[in-house]
């Protein structure tokens, strides 16, 4: 993606600097990670899905300085509170009233080193992120670091049942997986989980659509069967008047 300056009569622009929309690096190294990574993004999305001023996304590449195109991270997961939805290339910060993500998700791989992490540490500082989480799975091991009042990234010292400030989410660390509970205490869900929930819920939509339309042909067929009553009843009185009887003086 290239940004563009205005131009002037008579004077030479500079090239127009270019922010690539890929870093050249993969998503996840590994099934695990991947699958932590969309379970997050997934759910997250689908929390702040009716908030239009929540973008969420995932290993999208944020550009904090303008003009600046290798000062540069992509978070496994970000959140922006004060951003709208939609989609975008990269998230350059300047072109979205300057907001920096406040929460951000990183997944540990073996493949991660303690310097880019550091790296990572460093930059979410200087750059203004709020919320920072760090899980490694393979660990089991939870890391999280919230601005606190001196606006450094301070470590929770017990990271256990925490609940984020921006997000609402619970945080419990069990013997041998990380869950994460929604604020009305549902557990994260996977997309294999979402897609078995979605199922259930149309076949149950089936069923009552189903069990609608025989309640309705139930219905009709007792109208008819009424109508068809009062067919009968209407001939058999015509029929005693024609022999010269009141069938409202019979006895049924």
């Amino acid at each position: 993606m290239i940004a563009q300056t205005p131009s002037a009569p008579g004077i030479i622009q500079p090239k127009p600097i270019e922010y690539p929309d890929s870093d050249g690096q993969p998503m996840a190294d590994n099934t695990k990670q991947f699958r932590w990574i969309q379970t997050i993004y997934s759910n997250l999305a689908a929390l702040f899905a009716d908030d239009p001023q929540v973008f969420v996304a995932g290993d999208l590449l944020w550009y904090p300085v303008e003009g600046d195109n290798k000062t540069r991270q992509a978070p496994d997961v970000m959140v922006v509170f004060g951003a709208p939805k939609g989609d975008r290339g990269s998230y350059m910060q300047w072109r979205e009233n300057n907001i920096a993500p406040q929460v951000v998700f990183e997944i540990l791989s073996p493949g991660n080193r303690l310097t880019e992490m550091m790296k990572k540490q460093m930059f979410y500082h200087r750059h203004g992120v709020e919320e920072y989480y760090i899980y490694d799975p393979d660990r089991n091991d939870l890391s999280i670091l919230i601005r606190g009042a001196g606006e450094a990234l301070e470590p929770v010292d017990e990271p256990d049942s925490w609940v984020s400030p921006r997000l609402g989410i619970r945080f419990q660390l069990g013997e041998e997986t990380l869950t994460l509970l929604r604020p009305d205490g549902q557990p994260f869900s996977t997309l294999i989980e979402e897609r078995q929930r979605a199922e259930q819920a149309e076949q149950q939509a089936a069923q009552a659509r189903e069990q609608a339309e025989q309640a309705q042909q139930q219905a009709a067929e007792e109208r008819q069967r009424a109508e068809q009553a009062q067919q009968r009843a209407d001939r058999l009185a015509a029929r005693l008047r024609e022999l010269g009887l009141d069938p409202e003086t019979i006895d049924p």
